[in-house]
């Protein structure tokens, strides 16, 4: 299979794959950043790109069973983290179209901030829980 600029895609490369809860949030967030920093992803990105999966995880933990999975992957110029959880499940229509305002009990908040740090965010909710794709371009 090849991109539209011609060249071949290339299967994705798992860098960690981590089960977390409450506790182990900052060794991952640590952990990440140390990957991303080493496959080429420069600041302040990089740290845009930790707030953002920082508030995915503390989502899953909150709101869908005390924690999840966590993989890092690097595909074609990119890094991809995936954030399982076995929570009950939501869509994308959680996510606030415009600035949630602080102090209000709109819920989306921590999704609209991850959202807005990365090129890219995937929700896909099923049965088992709910899988939250979090997506930057490596320069």
């Amino acid at each position: 299979m090849s991109t539209p600029s011609g060249s071949r895609e290339v299967p994705p490369v798992t860098l960690l794959e981590s089960r977390f809860n409450q506790d182990d949030l900052p060794r991952l967030r640590m952990l990440v950043e140390q990957y991303a920093g080493h496959h080429g992803l420069p600041e302040p990105r990089r740290s845009e790109f930790i707030v953002a999966l920082d508030a995915v995880a503390v989502n899953a933990v909150e709101h869908a069973g005390g924690g999840g999975k966590l993989i890092l992957q690097r595909s074609n110029g990119h890094l991809n983290c995936h954030i399982h959880d076995s929570g009950p499940g939501f869509s994308a229509d959680v996510i606030p179209e415009r600035t949630p305002e602080l102090g209000c009990d709109q819920s989306g908040r921590g999704l609209w901030l991850a959202d807005l740090l990365t090129d890219e965010l995937r929700i896909s909710a099923g049965p088992g829980g709910a899988t939250v794709t979090l997506t930057v371009r490596l320069p």
